[in-house]
């Protein structure tokens, strides 16, 4: 015997024991009860090996579910659905698609199956299975209503408030004998001597009233009243006119008092200086209010009002509040700061606050209309559009562009776009909008590069109306190589339709072909029987 002969002998001799071997597995098999899977089970024909949806599935064997599945491609019908799978992507990599399922090549998971929709709206929505939406983090918010109550914080300056400012002037020609106050910002207490002046001009006044007084008689009380306006004439204050008729000696030298408590801002002479007539020797402010003035956004001054409450800080009075309230926009823009200034009053009973100083102001915003309220990180913001993700059931996410208001405190008015109830994403979100985006762009160029379908016009008669179906009877119609024959249409929606149509109507229409339906008329109007008809 060769070596040919004894390898063929071998190998006849190995193939006898692997057949009898499985024969043998065969048989213990069936003798302990087992059945082999409905998936190893050989198809009945050609036509259910083709379709999925027709395989039968054993309760329970979850690892034939997961090998039927596996075994699905693009087109297929997912029999745990019933819906045909369009394709498989990763939800971590939009617009990568696939026609198998696999393992992803761009992250430690599966390829996920994209289905199918029953509708139009389909295509700028997303289905995310429960088990990815976990291993995303998708956490969704309800839409609430409500109103925000907020506030425009502002930082500003302390500054004086001018309509407390008295300013102090001669009102004769004098001399200034002394001063009490030596430089500018003492401070003076309401009623404390600022200066003493001596006023030659009063004198000659003073002496011919007092001359008339002590004259005395009939007839010198006229006089006197002349003598007394003679007096106000040269610039004596009432005061100053009681003093010198109670007295009755001449009084040269006027005590200028300060009106009002505060500083002395401004000092304008000095000691032994000649003053004129309107001469201004200083000016007093009063410290009872002040002025801040915060820089406010010329977005949010619109959301402020006059009168506004006001709370202020300031690192130079730690632990104190400040109240006071809006006193007025000044009407003025930054060009730079793109910002308008409010000015605040704030009581300073204590002298706290003086010009200059840094103040930290809260302007409370007056409370706003109930409104769609959502969380802010709902809120995709691309710069032409808001954008939120609406989760819908069956684990579907829908984008929705909204108009989006103020926002406060984490939450964002929604004016436009939403109703109370529906559900956000707030995690997530930025994955499902780019799969969304592509998925609506694939179906407008889908939309865009479809021919469009060719319309013809014919005159027709009505025979029978039944729901939204009309069956017409029309004559040749060229185009389409079609005799005149009896046939059924689809009418367009009632707003489109004549009044009260009935059999017998004459109509003229325009329809176009559908596949695998009947035409669908676009337009139709009636027409006016025929003369003698």
């Amino acid at each position: 015997m060769n070596k040919r002969t004894s390898f063929i002998a071998l190998a006849a001799v190995a193939v006898l024991v692997a057949v009898g071997g499985g024969a043998w597995w065969l048989g213990m098999q069936q003798g302990m009860g087992h059945t082999t899977p409905a998936a190893a089970q050989p198809v009945a024909s050609a036509t259910a090996a083709a379709d999925p949806s027709q395989w039968t599935i054993p309760q329970g064997e979850e690892a034939t579910r997961r090998h039927i599945r596996d075994a699905l491609k693009a087109g297929d019908v997912d029999p745990a659905t019933g819906r045909r799978i369009l394709n498989y992507h990763d939800p971590m990599v939009p617009g990568k698609n696939f026609e198998a399922p696999a393992k992803s090549p761009f992250m430690d998971m599966m390829l996920v199956p994209r289905y199918a929709g029953s509708d139009a709206a389909d295509a700028s929505s997303v289905t995310v299975s429960p088990r990815i939406q976990q291993n995303l983090g998708l956490r969704t918010a309800p839409v609430v209503e409500g109103s925000l109550v907020s506030e425009v914080t502002a930082v500003g300056n302390v500054a004086w408030n001018e309509r407390e400012r008295v300013e102090m002037s001669s009102r004769a020609m004098g001399f200034v004998e002394k001063l009490h106050v030596k430089a500018a910002l003492d401070r003076v207490a309401a009623g404390a001597p600022l200066a003493e002046l001596y006023v030659p001009d009063w004198v000659a006044a003073q002496e011919e009233y007092l001359a008339l007084a002590r004259l005395g008689g009939a007839g010198t009380d006229t006089l006197k009243d002349a003598a007394r306006q003679r007096m106000r004439q040269v610039g004596m204050t009432p005061a100053h006119i009681e003093r010198v008729v109670t007295s009755g000696q001449v009084q040269p030298r006027f005590t200028l008092n300060a009106p009002i408590a505060g500083i002395v801002s401004e000092l304008m002479v000095r000691e032994g200086a000649t003053v004129m007539p309107g001469m201004t020797l200083m000016r007093l402010q009063g410290t009872r209010t002040v002025w801040a003035e915060g820089a406010v956004p010329e977005s949010q001054a619109a959301l402020l009002q006059l009168g506004a409450r006001v709370r202020t800080t300031s690192p130079g009075a730690p632990g104190q509040t400040f109240e006071g309230q809006v006193q007025a926009l000044l009407p003025e823009v930054d060009a730079v700061t793109r910002t308008i200034r409010a000015r605040v009053e704030l009581a300073n009973p204590q002298g706290r606050l003086v010009p200059g100083m840094l103040v930290s102001m809260r302007l409370d915003r007056p409370k706003a209309a109930a409104t769609l309220l959502v969380p802010s990180d709902a809120v995709i913001h691309t710069g032409r559009r808001s954008v939120v993700m609406v989760a819908e059931d069956g684990g579907r996410f829908r984008p929705v562009e909204v108009t989006a208001g103020l926002e406060v405190g984490g939450q964002t008015e929604i004016s436009a776009g939403l109703q109370m109830g529906q559900r956000v994403v707030l995690s997530g979100q930025f994955l499902i909008d780019s799969e969304a985006s592509l998925r609506g762009l694939e179906a407008r160029l889908n939309q865009e590069l479809a021919p469009k379908a060719q319309r013809y016009t014919t005159d027709a008669v009505i025979d029978a109306l039944s729901g939204d179906t009309v069956t017409l009877t029309h004559p040749p119609i060229a185009a389409l190589k079609w005799p005149q024959m009896q046939m059924d249409f689809k009418l367009p929606p009632r707003a489109q339709q004549p009044r009260d149509l009935e059999a017998g109507d004459r109509l003229q229409i325009e329809f176009e072909m559908q596949d695998g339906d009947v035409p669908r008329i676009t337009s139709l109007q009636r027409v006016a029987p025929e003369p003698g008809k």
